[in-house]
């Protein structure tokens, strides 16, 4: 039995060491010709980040993901000039450690903020925030994207008139089994929801699609779901809030409505970005603005958010963030300061800290990571 146990744990730390975590961040990069893609190694004890490689052959990669495989990258290019909107494929070859443009794509609107990437490796989908629209496209064998097969573009605003005055699709988002799509609309205070067939050229299904409406001025921002697929949140740019849903019947049904910043601040909201934790036990939310923090809220057992705290990020418009696939760090693209951060998590209170130093990268616009196996190809 003894001997058994040091197998086992023998081979629990050969595959742990096995493993690497890249970590992939976005720029702005259109003013300052720097690189629009950077590609940094995360320590998994320490947190620390080392630079691996860049790539320059993109403009304003305001958005980017990732395949299931880790083999492609996808971005969206928020050129902010007329008919310059693209989404971009990259390959990322780890033993290498290099990153190739294999081919872009024009995004069908203005101002692509968001991608998405089916886990069968088979489609990527677009949100462009100008000129409000819904692009997916067919990824080839090879990892390029295929021409768009589905445009759907919207156009009704609401209650502000400068920041509503039209749709504005800022998110993206699949469930969890992958048969269902929602994409957040700022600028009609829309939630909307699509079944995704993903063996139709058309897979967007516009016949069965629906809407919920979220509270006038709200302008909901990103989405995230639960694991489980029971509960949905939506973060509220211009509310300051985050909405949860009830999802178990297919439908959503709002359950709370919870501030992400404290009773204090009364206006100026800019919440941003929100991500839940591998143990489904906390979910984090970022605020820009005059708060520059990372809320932390707990997720108790209906779904429903506990506010725990608020931890500063050390810069500037905290524009997205995100929480490494071990659940142990959370790393943040300080986009106005040109920083990013790394906090140890503790997975027992939820809190973060400081770890590290910080890292400098112009305009910063977006953090994903992937753990890759070295074991395989």
């Amino acid at each position: 039995m003894q001997n058994c146990l040091k197998l086992l744990t023998i081979l629990i730390f050969a595959n742990v060491y096995s493993q690497q975590q890249f970590v992939f961040f976005g720029s702005y990069n259109w003013e300052n010709n720097s690189e629009g893609i950077y590609v940094y190694q995360l320590e998994n004890e320490t947190g620390k980040l080392t630079k691996i490689t860049s790539i320059k052959d993109v403009i304003n990669p305001s958005y980017i993901t990732i395949s299931e495989d880790g083999k492609y990258i996808y971005a969206s290019s928020e050129s902010k000039i007329k008919n310059g909107g693209t989404v971009s494929s990259f390959r990322f070859n780890k033993e290498e450690k290099i990153l190739k443009l294999l081919n872009s794509q024009k995004s069908g609107g203005e101002n692509p903020v968001y991608v998405s990437v089916h886990k069968n490796g088979k489609w990527l989908v677009n949100g462009n925030y100008t000129y409000a629209s819904v692009s997916v496209y067919p990824i080839l064998e090879d990892g390029r994207i295929d021409s768009i097969s589905q445009l759907l573009k919207f156009s009704e605003g609401s209650i502000n008139p400068d920041r509503q005055a039209e749709a504005h699709i800022h998110s993206a988002v699949f469930s969890p089994d992958f048969k269902t799509i929602f994409f957040t609309d700022l600028g009609a205070d829309k939630i909307r929801i699509y079944p995704f067939d993903n063996g139709d050229l058309k897979p967007l299904n516009v016949e069965k699609s629906r809407f919920i409406k979220t509270k006038p001025g709200s302008g909901p921002r990103h989405f995230i779901l639960s694991k489980n697929g029971k509960w949905a949140y939506s973060i509220e740019e211009m509310a300051g809030e985050i909405s949860v849903y009830d999802f178990t019947e297919n439908t959503l049904r709002e359950i709370q409505k919870i501030p992400t910043h404290p009773a204090k601040i009364k206006d100026g909201f800019e919440s941003s970005d929100l991500h839940i934790s591998p143990d489904g036990k906390f979910l984090y939310a970022s605020n820009r603005g005059r708060e520059n923090n990372i809320a932390i809220f707990k997720i108790q057992s209906d779904g429903t958010l506990e506010t725990l705290g608020y931890q500063k990020t050390y810069g500037k418009h905290p524009r997205t963030f995100i929480i490494d696939e071990t659940g142990k760090f959370v790393i943040v693209a300080n986009t106005g300061s040109n920083r990013v951060v790394t906090f140890k998590r503790n997975p027992v209170t939820g809190l973060l800290k400081k770890t590290g130093k910080s890292l400098k990268i112009t305009n910063v616009s977006c953090v994903k990571t992937k753990v890759y196996d070295t074991q395989k190809d």
